[in-house]
């Protein structure tokens, strides 16, 4: 399970990344006290010292916290190196909006009278200030973000959901070399103005394919279920996967692992709880951030009693996106690490992990596989 977003203290080179002294988890913890028991029972207040959550004498979880060790501190880079793909390099971003050579190409081959934006912004945000002279024209509304993202927004009934699809299919193939993002969105909306434009769930993600090495193909090539909840899907281009339920918002999310809990299958479920980063990182709310941990916590029961005997929970995170710093992007650190198994030894010291994608080698490990990067903790639980 991704806590997205759910970083745990600055990184050695977070200032390089202008992110000098980030801390998600800690500055949110140091704004009021946040009641996580379930949390802290597994050991997250053992990972490090963390303001009204001290550590437990005998936590019933093993912990510890893992470096991202790829070029990045995006959703792409973070869930990629999980499933054991190091980036030497990172997608390119545009903080200033994409360049003219991108956006006249864009205009030419999909044939719209124009864009509007073209600003890093946020989703909500920009359909308030653009949509209705986007009604107005018909010009989609093109935006990125703190991510290497191409996003087009656009009312449903002005450019229909086929037409927006394509158009993004049109941008996919425009957007390679030294411009290929890791994503190019389709945003749709509906609404009459800016008082009650609102996003559907029409959203659909076009991502650059993984190499084909990475934990999820490599299990679900071997007879095993690749179950993925919310955007994971979207984040692999769905290669390797078997099943995506659905997971809008963290309530959702949960639901729909429990369901694939309580299924019959053989594998692995991955999940995203993605209202962390979307709406309260990004829009540096600490407040909202601190309820939604506690909304988690109190549904972690749920989702324990649902494993199996020889199931393996492990809960972790991208990035980070501390949202007491200013800005909106996301911030360089690392993520914390807690695993919980009915049978798996409790209480184990995992310590400061090399990379991400122990978490999957680990995985593979655990099903007699092997994928290209990282050092398996199986043997230590």
């Amino acid at each position: 399970m991704v806590l997205d977003s759910a970083g745990i203290g600055e990184m050695p080179d977070a200032a390089d990344w202008g992110d000098a002294g980030a801390d998600t988890l800690g500055h949110i913890l140091e704004q009021r006290k946040v009641s996580l028991p379930n949390l802290q029972r597994l050991g997250l207040g053992n990972i490090t010292p963390l303001k009204g959550l001290p550590a437990v004498a005998s936590p019933i979880g093993s912990y510890g916290k893992c470096t991202l060790k790829s070029d990045g501190k995006d959703t792409t880079t973070g869930h990629w190196e999980m499933a054991g793909v190091i980036l030497k390099q990172g997608f390119p971003k545009f903080p200033d909006g994409f360049p003219d050579r991108i956006i006249d190409r864009f205009v030419a081959e999909t044939g719209v009278p124009g864009v509007l934006g073209n600003v890093p912004a946020s989703g909500t945000e920009i359909i308030k200030q653009l949509g209705e002279e986007h009604v107005a024209t018909g010009k989609p509304i093109v935006y990125t973000s703190a991510d290497s993202v191409f996003q087009i927004a656009a009312h449903e009934e002005v450019i229909p959901i086929d037409r927006l699809y394509e158009i993004c299919e049109i941008a996919r193939k425009i957007l390679h070399g030294d411009d290929e993002v890791a994503r190019v969105i389709a945003r749709p909306f509906l609404g009459t103005n800016s008082a009650n434009f609102k996003r559907t769930e029409n959203r659909h993600d076009y991502a650059v394919p993984p190499p084909s090495d990475n934990l999820l193909p490599v299990l679900s090539n071997a007879g095993l279920d690749v179950v993925c909840v919310g955007k994971i899907a979207s984040i692999y281009d769905n290669i390797g996967v078997t099943a995506d339920l659905v997971g809008k918002n963290n309530d959702q999310a949960v639901d729909s692992t429990i369901e694939a809990l309580n299924a019959d299958s053989r594998g692995l479920i991955f999940s995203n709880l993605v209202d962390f980063d979307m709406l309260y990182g990004h829009r540096r709310d600490p407040e909202g951030y601190a309820k939604a941990l506690e909304e988690f916590d109190t549904r972690l029961p749920e989702i324990m009693a649902a494993m199996k005997d020889d199931d393996l929970l492990m809960i972790t995170a991208d990035h980070g996106n501390d949202p007491t710093k200013e800005g909106s992007d996301h911030t360089r650190e690392y993520v914390p690490l807690i695993v919980y198994g009915k049978n798996a030894r409790a209480g184990v010291a995992l310590g400061t992990r090399q990379s991400l994608s122990d978490i999957g080698q680990t995985i593979a490990e655990n099903f007699g596989l092997s994928i290209a990067d990282g050092v398996s903790f199986l043997k230590e639980l």
